[in-house]
């Protein structure tokens, strides 16, 4: 039957936890429209929407693929692996130059994009002015880092010391029509607020008008993961772009999606070198049930896998935790087998390998990983889903493609500077 979810899938689209959605079933706040053929409730997506209080399911129509109508070109700092980078190329975007500090991750870039311009080194010794007028976009998932208020609106110089700091001189420098910063979900509520507040202000002084910044979360754009990321959009204040955000899917793609030959994936994934546990870790790990975690322990196991956290308050769901065929995986973190966030095999007692981060992450097969495995893990942690990224692409040629459409002056000058300025052909940008 069509629309019709798991218990597993409700929590997810309404992002509270199983337990939770149990208990609306017991006393029919939330009621099953019927049950699986093992007795499994399966509610109807209508009746969840009721609940949906963020909206991300009242959109039921995906806009089309945009295609590009030029070359839209993009200069991409700290990329990490290459997650958000990939999945701007598969939107049809152009990579104009990349910045990366991490030595393995450069070498992931290289290997896999020979052609990409990949700056190596810190960001600080960067001059971007020869890249002024030469991009449409420019993105970058700056650390977070705090920065003295002191209740005054920031301007740039406050930021000095900061990497926040180089992203905006980036900006300032090169002048894009657009500018796209991810971080972290936490980042929105840093300091009270104040330093989304600070960082807004500092872009505003550069001349963008900042959209409402927004999280993302990865399950609603064909990501298995329950990943969330903080986008903030500016647009530059001389130039008319309607820039919105991505419109979510309704469809929550699982761990099986991920791991097995399906919708996300034309085969399983392939096998590759991955952590193990202790012994005795593995010894205890293999008492617990697909999708439990230390509380689904005998009580002396928990006693021994807690040791004084067991006497402590809170859930602690992520510890001794084995993930579900029949739900997206949690979030990956960059070491798969540290005790506070677990993320176990479903069958198998054991972290997931290097290319099953990989999958969960929706990179490619065919992206190679450069480093020892813990590199390899980290790089994958740390990046941005290769289709969120995508699905933002989109959102960025659709605005581009609205903007140069409306300026056609704009839209022919400047195409052999831009061409030069990048180095490579379209051709020379197709993706496997």
């Amino acid at each position: 039957m069509a629309d019709m979810y798991t218990l597993a899938q409700t929590a997810d689209l309404l992002s509270i936890g199983k337990r939770v959605v149990e208990s609306w079933a017991k006393v029919g706040k939330l009621r099953p429209s019927r049950y699986s053929d093992n007795g499994q409730p399966l509610f109807a997506l209508n009746d969840i929407k009721k609940f949906d209080v963020e909206g991300n399911l009242t959109n039921k129509k995906l806009p089309t693929q945009p295609i590009p109508l030029r070359d839209y070109t993009v200069l991409e700092l700290f990329a990490g692996a290459g997650g958000m980078a990939i999945g701007l190329e598969q939107a049809g975007l152009k990579c104009a130059m990349l910045n990366e500090i991490d030595k393995h991750a450069c070498a992931t870039l290289r290997t896999n994009r020979p052609n990409w311009n990949v700056i190596e080194g810190d960001v600080r010794n960067i001059d971007f002015r020869p890249y002024k007028g030469q991009v449409d976009v420019l993105t970058g998932g700056f650390p977070c880092q705090a920065f003295s208020y002191a209740g005054k609106k920031l301007g740039l110089e406050d930021t000095r010391g900061t990497l926040f700091f180089e992203f905006a001189r980036a900006i300032k420098e090169t002048q894009p029509l657009i500018c796209v910063g991810e971080n972290v979900r936490g980042l929105l509520n840093h300091d009270n607020g104040r330093t989304v507040e600070g960082m807004i202000s500092v872009l505003d002084e550069l001349g963008y008008d900042v959209l409402e910044p927004k999280i993302l979360k990865a399950i609603f754009y064909r990501v298995p993961q329950k990943r969330e990321r903080l986008i903030i959009v500016g647009i530059r204040r001389d130039v008319n772009i309607d820039y919105k955000y991505p419109v979510p899917h309704k469809k929550i793609y699982t761990l099986k999606d991920a791991l097995k030959k399906g919708e996300l994936f034309d085969c399983d994934v392939p096998s590759s070198v991955g952590q193990k546990y202790p012994k005795r870790k593995a010894e205890i790990l293999a008492h617990v049930p697909r999708g439990g975690y230390w509380r689904d322990l005998p009580i002396e196991l928990q006693k021994e896998y807690m040791q004084g956290s067991f006497y402590l308050g809170g859930g602690k769901t992520g510890m001794a935790r084995r993930m579900s065929w029949d739900e997206a995986c949690l979030t990956l973190t960059c070491a798969p087998a540290q005790k506070q966030t677990e993320r176990c095999h479903p069958d198998e007692t054991r972290p997931f390998t290097v290319r099953e981060y990989a999958r969960i992450q929706t990179f490619p097969d065919s992206w190679e990983f450069c480093g020892s495995a813990n590199e390899q893990y980290k790089q994958i942690g740390n990046a941005v889903p290769v289709n969120l990224g995508r699905e933002i692409g989109y959102t960025l040629v659709e605005a581009l493609n609205s903007y140069y459409q409306g300026n056609k002056n704009v839209y022919n000058m400047n195409r052999k500077s831009t061409d030069k300025a990048i180095g490579y052909t379209q051709s020379e940008m197709a993706f496997s």
